[in-house]
């Protein structure tokens, strides 16, 4: 199995995220979402051991914002949600973990059998 195969699919659930900290992020949902994605491929997931493949999923405003090394940035053609729960569904057969303050994304993926933690994960 390659390392992406093995690796922990982690789906942030950007505009959840970027939404948890009141910094003005509504002034520039595309800047918020790019400093997420930066500090992701800086930082990785802070206590979760690598390998870890993340998953950046924005949408509406923030749709334009690209890859970068270390985190693939997903744009949802309609809902966020959505797209994070077919990114769940799509790999069921490796550990996945949602990023999320969403109570009904979380039932959704939890569902699936994706474990969930906050935002707090990926702020500090």
């Amino acid at each position: 199995m390659d390392v992406v195969g093995s690796a922990v699919l982690v789906v942030v659930d950007g505009a959840n995220v970027v939404g948890s900290v009141p910094d003005g992020w509504w002034r520039d949902r595309k800047g918020a979402a790019e400093r997420l994605r930066d500090r992701l491929a800086a930082d990785g997931l802070p206590g979760r051991p690598a390998p870890v493949e993340i998953v950046l999923v924005v949408e509406g405003a923030a749709r334009d914002v690209a890859s970068v090394p270390g985190v693939r940035v997903e744009a949802a053609a309609g809902s966020g949600d959505d797209r994070v729960v077919e990114l769940v569904a799509g790999s069921p057969h490796r550990p996945r973990l949602v990023i999320t303050a969403d109570r009904e994304l979380r039932r959704r993926v939890t569902e699936l059998g994706a474990e969930v933690t906050g935002p707090r994960a990926v702020l500090g």
